[in-house]
């Protein structure tokens, strides 16, 4: 990355919008001076300079709450910057995942706000933390334990109820069943070790794909 191309302000600094990459949810502002985001470029982990501490600080070095950057890009006039990353717990120092959860303004009548992408990362996250913890009576838990096998088969009969649940035109039974079918797969993607930014990849890929080659195939 050409740091020469970035517009710092008159105190050498740039405002940074950290994006969650699996789910779009912006998680935080921030700003980067050249030795931070140079730093931020060579760990490849993000770091800020503190405007009120006036010292460079690596996110999550003392709450573990780091942030892995998978991309950053300037904006058109080279004085913004959007870092995308995968973060590890939360972002805000509140103990929210993100900084942006005080409404100022929302239109009464607007459908609710909170995309099927944000809500499987937020899953996806619990179920890491599953694998990872373990906690004693916790279903996710039990699948985890139980393997690969125990865990296709709930794919499968969760797959095999969605199926029925449309040859039955009930709107209500198809939601709950494929919900379910969801976080099934979830689970065993975690095990396989497999992101949902790896299938948002493919399907990114398959946009610009011949017909034949589609989604819709």
């Amino acid at each position: 990355m050409n740091l020469d191309g970035i517009r710092f302000d008159t105190n050498g600094l740039v405002p940074a919008v950290v994006q969650d990459v699996q789910s779009g949810t912006v998680l935080m502002l921030a700003y980067m001076n050249r030795e931070s985001l140079q730093r931020t470029l060579e760990t490849g982990e993000t770091h800020f300079w503190s405007r009120s501490r006036r010292e460079l600080w690596h996110k999550g070095a003392t709450s573990g709450h780091t942030q892995r950057v998978v991309s950053i890009a300037k904006d058109c006039d080279t004085d913004a910057l959007l870092v995308k990353v995968e973060q590890n717990g939360v972002a805000c120092h509140t103990g929210a995942y993100s900084c942006f959860f005080t409404p100022v303004h929302e239109l009464a009548d607007y459908p609710a706000t909170t995309s099927l992408g944000e809500v499987l990362g937020a899953v996806s996250r619990v179920i890491r933390k599953r694998n990872l913890e373990r906690p004693e009576g916790s279903y996710t838990t039990k699948l985890l334990t139980d393997g690969i096998d125990r865990v296709l088969k709930k794919v499968g009969e969760e797959a095999g109820e969605v199926i029925i649940a449309a040859k039955n035109h009930a709107p209500a039974e198809i939601t709950w069943e494929v919900a379910d079918l969801l976080y099934h797969v979830l689970v065993m993607m975690e095990i396989e070790g497999i992101g949902l930014e790896d299938v948002a990849a493919v399907l990114d890929r398959r946009r610009g794909e011949a017909p034949a080659k589609s989604i819709g195939k």
